[in-house]
């Protein structure tokens, strides 16, 4: 049952090690084009994809991923002056 579960969370994890060098712009990847670390991934599996973990993704020094969408900050309305001043 053990082996299962492990088989399970390899796969796992390298089904999103793949989508997530997918969906990411070129110039945010370090170390290897695209186009190998794919490769990396399929032929290596779980080596591959803790290499694009630890070695491929870019990290800003805030932790947030550069690869993912610049997302605005919400201010909730009662701490929202502009929003306030229209009512």
């Amino acid at each position: 049952m053990f082996d299962v579960l492990l088989a399970v969370t390899f796969f796992a994890v390298q089904i999103y090690a793949l989508f997530d060098v997918a969906k990411s712009p070129e110039g945010s990847i370090r170390t290897l084009p695209k186009w190998a670390w794919i490769v990396l991934i399929i032929f290596f599996g779980a080596i591959g994809s803790v290499a694009w973990f630890i070695a491929g993704r870019t990290v800003r020094p805030n932790g947030v991923q550069r690869n993912r969408p610049n997302s605005r900050k919400i201010i909730p309305p009662d701490d929202n002056d502009e929003f306030l001043r229209k009512i």
